[in-house]
């Protein structure tokens, strides 16, 4: 089984919401960062949203920002992301990721910065 788990993934009509989740079972999630990565057929990778260890301000890329919104349950051991006003660019695999990096009070949006990774939700938005 993969350290990380997505779900919520689905199809969704443009402006409408989805809330993806990203459960760990083979860690705990405090002491890591976390980030939120898509990739669209025929495109790299791209970073989505993280959120550090310390949590105190969440990094988004450009195109998300007032839209998506990352968020941790400790006690679920669960990452979600709200994603919301949702447009047909927004169609994409998104993936959880997670590395050990305790007590950073900063995260990033490239993919070589993460260790463990999920095996991904399909998101189409579409009419």
């Amino acid at each position: 089984q993969l350290p990380l788990v997505e779900s919520g993934g689905g199809l969704v009509q443009p402006g409408g919401s989805l809330r993806l989740s990203c459960a760990a079972s083979k860690f705990t999630l405090d002491l890591h960062d976390i980030g939120w990565f898509r990739q669209a057929p025929g495109k790299e990778r791209e970073g989505v949203s993280c959120i550090s260890d310390r949590g105190s301000i969440p990094n988004y890329v450009d195109s998300v920002k007032g839209r998506f919104t990352i968020s941790v349950d400790n006690a679920k051991n669960t990452v979600f992301l709200q994603m919301n006003s949702l447009k047909p660019d927004d169609t994409a695999v998104y993936y959880c990721a997670a590395d050990w990096r305790p007590y950073s009070d900063s995260c990033s949006l490239h993919k070589g910065s993460y260790k463990f990774w999920g095996q991904g939700t399909q998101v189409t938005v579409s009419s």
